[in-house]
């Protein structure tokens, strides 16, 4: 379901051709040398990682892996409900956390949807768009790619209250955060694949995507019609 959201938002920004330049990123010189070296980094190390990952590892335990860290996420997903004002859906977070941590054998299996407690996908960036604070100008970050002022800023908040950094000892933590980010490479291997197959302008493409599926998810999947310039 995953991949087929991403590839569908992609397809919908395959319309801009690149001809003219987007004022949605007037940083576009920049944004594509630092895309074009995080391709670099994806095809040398990044890939070639997450496919000996997916060839070592079972599905099933990568699916535990990934229910693992998902339940983790799962409070802060909860607090930015209750600032965005959603407290029937904070509750459902908490909730979640809850019972994953317990009957789920910490999180490895996703009771709480088996019960019908929905998994939502809240971050501080998405916050700050429910209060009114405008994206700005488009921004890729080394390594971690797509992103806007505003969802920049939000990382901040991300990575404080992250359950992880609080894992002792450092290695620990640091062993996790690395298998994490593996685990979520390995789950987009498909997407990538198709979004190279389909896309002209590959960096258009994917900052396209990026943005309407920002907009989409701070409105909960129906954002108001934008205002013509």
């Amino acid at each position: 379901m995953k991949f087929a959201l991403l590839l569908l938002l992609a397809l919908a920004g395959c319309a801009s051709n690149g001809e003219e330049r987007d004022p949605r990123d007037p940083w576009e010189g920049m944004n594509r040398g630092i895309y074009k070296f995080n391709e670099t980094f994806d095809e040398y190390l990044a890939k070639p990682v997450a496919r000996g990952y997916v060839k070592i590892l079972h599905e099933e335990i990568r699916v535990r892996i990934a229910n693992f860290f998902s339940n983790l996420a799962d409070p802060v997903i909860g607090l930015n409900n209750f600032l965005q004002g959603k407290f029937e859906e904070g509750v459902n977070d908490l909730a979640r956390f809850t019972f994953n941590s317990t009957f789920g054998l910490l999180g490895l299996h996703d009771f709480a949807s088996d019960a019908g407690l929905e998994k939502h996908n809240e971050d501080f960036g998405q916050t700050l768009g429910r209060w009114g604070v405008g994206a700005g100008p488009y921004l890729v970050l080394p390594v971690l790619s797509s992103s806007t002022l505003r969802d920049t800023a939000g990382l901040g908040a991300d990575w404080t209250l992250d359950l992880l950094s609080e894992v002792r000892p450092i290695n620990l933590r640091n062993s996790l955060v690395a298998v994490r980010a593996v685990n979520t490479r390995a789950e987009l291997l498909e997407a990538s694949r198709l979004l190279e197959e389909a896309a002209l302008d590959k960096y258009v493409f994917q900052r396209d995507a990026y943005l309407q599926r920002r907009r989409s998810l701070i409105y909960d999947g129906s954002p108001p019609r934008e205002k013509l310039e």
